[in-house]
């Protein structure tokens, strides 16, 4: 990994080069104290200073609607694969993001390749950014989230005066060689960037799972049959907000939208969510899942044990996006790790 410096005064001229040469997307205020990845019109938009965004980047590599295909009827039916991409960069990436991020790259990546994911991340420039203050619900040191040293093109770090970027690979290179004033960095900026990412993880000291990392698996075996499970579901809403702005969440349906005129139509993918109520249902309409406390239990081992037992990393990157949206507030991790450490 090497190391340049864009003294601050050239940054906006950076983003609004990037504006021109093609899609942006960055951090913006939504309302006060709220913020989104949107298109950016300029570099004054960007926002680098939130804590968290009501969504992350996620929706722009697998959108919540996206056509799969387009067919028409008849003898023979025509079937024409729809792969919409183009050229894009998402600027402002949380290290929580990256790593959820890198994680769907893995999954859509193994066994089946999803090439409609798999082609928008080609054509993707992800530039991330340290974390400047932490969400209230966000537990990222305890989810090794905090900082991150790999899954970007570009990682700014502000050390003042300017910006330490990391180069990640050729393709972030080629976008700030092309669009960027900048020069080597110093091992003195080298240094100020390694002080500041240090004390990152602090920032998340009074918001901690007490159970190790690693050994969240056992633990969640150990209390398959808890009782607070079932607690929780007297609770849920069954709304699937928990599911709907997880960074790592990927579940979909697939659609298929006629014409009015039965002439063809399109087969669409849209979110999905474990929560929901008719996700396990099947086709001769039985529900493998149909108790909300299956529902709940499924969806912390999902987070906690299953990715964690098939990639080395869990299913959680402590965002706390599903604690921001619970509205009966039962969907924290944090909480429910805690409490089934405590048996409670």
């Amino acid at each position: 990994m090497t190391f340049r410096n864009i003294e601050k005064k050239n940054f906006p001229p950076f983003i609004d080069n990037l504006i021109k040469a093609m899609e942006v997307v960055g951090v913006r205020e939504k309302v006060e104290g709220k913020y989104e990845f949107a298109p950016l019109d300029s570099a004054s938009q960007l926002r680098l200073d939130y804590d968290v965004t009501v969504l992350s980047p996620k929706k722009y590599l697998l959108p919540p609607r996206e056509t799969l295909l387009r067919f028409k009827t008849g003898k023979p039916v025509h079937c024409e694969p729809v792969l919409e991409s183009r050229p894009l960069a998402i600027v402002g990436v949380h290290p929580y993001d990256l790593k959820a991020t890198s994680q769907l790259d893995r999954i859509f990546a193994d066994a089946n390749r999803d090439e409609h994911y798999l082609r928008k991340r080609q054509d993707t420039v992800i530039i991330g950014a340290d974390i400047k203050r932490s969400s209230p619900v966000a537990f990222c040191k305890s989810m090794n989230s905090a900082t991150i040293q790999e899954g970007f093109d570009l990682f700014l770090t502000d050390i003042g005066e300017s910006y330490v970027v990391a180069v990640g690979t050729e393709k972030g290179r080629s976008i700030l060689d092309q669009h960027a004033v900048s020069k080597p960095a110093t091992k003195e900026d080298i240094g100020k960037r390694a002080e500041i990412q240090e004390k990152i993880p602090y920032l998340f000291s009074l918001n901690t799972v007490t159970t190790p990392y690693g050994e969240l698996p056992k633990l969640l075996e150990d209390q398959a049959e808890s009782k607070l499970f079932a607690e929780l579901a007297e609770k849920c809403f069954s709304c699937g907000s928990c599911n709907l702005v997880c960074p790592t969440c990927y579940c979909f349906d697939v659609q298929d939208d006629m014409a009015l005129d039965l002439s063809g139509g399109e087969r669409l993918r849209l979110w999905d969510g474990c929560l929901l109520d008719g996700f396990a249902k099947v086709a001769t309409g039985e529900n493998f899942r149909e108790d909300p406390e299956e529902r709940i239990r499924h969806r912390i081992f999902r987070k906690g044990k299953y990715i964690y037992e098939k990639y080395g990393e869990h299913g959680c990157v402590g965002c706390g996006r599903c604690a921001s949206a619970c509205l009966p507030d039962i969907a924290n991790p944090v909480e429910i790790f805690n409490r089934l450490k405590e048996g409670k």
